[in-house]
């Protein structure tokens, strides 16, 4: 089976089109920045606004978590990805 010039051109293009893909999905863009390390810690809620809770972590980052039935003052701990504004209450 013989190729022809358009499809030697076309399966030449596919190859480095796949190349450039896995480059950029390895260096501008690597996976691992998805996967973030959780981080557990006790904070105490500050206010309770209609089941969205907020909350200040020492990352300085305000958390917020939803659903949310406790009340201001009460502590709890919380699991969160590093650097995300966003936060669950983990049950002891």
């Amino acid at each position: 089976m013989e190729l022809s010039s358009s499809q030697k051109t076309s399966l030449v293009f596919v190859g480095a089109f796949l190349t450039a893909g896995i480059v950029l999905s390895t260096l501008v863009f690597p996976f691992w920045n998805l996967i973030r390390e959780d981080i557990y810690e006790e904070v105490t809620i500050l206010t309770n606004d209609n089941g969205i809770c907020y909350v200040e972590t020492k990352d300085t980052i305000p958390k917020t978590i939803d659903d949310c039935t406790l009340q201001s003052g009460d502590v709890v701990t919380i699991k969160f990805g590093e650097g995300l504004a966003w936060a669950k209450i983990v049950e002891p």
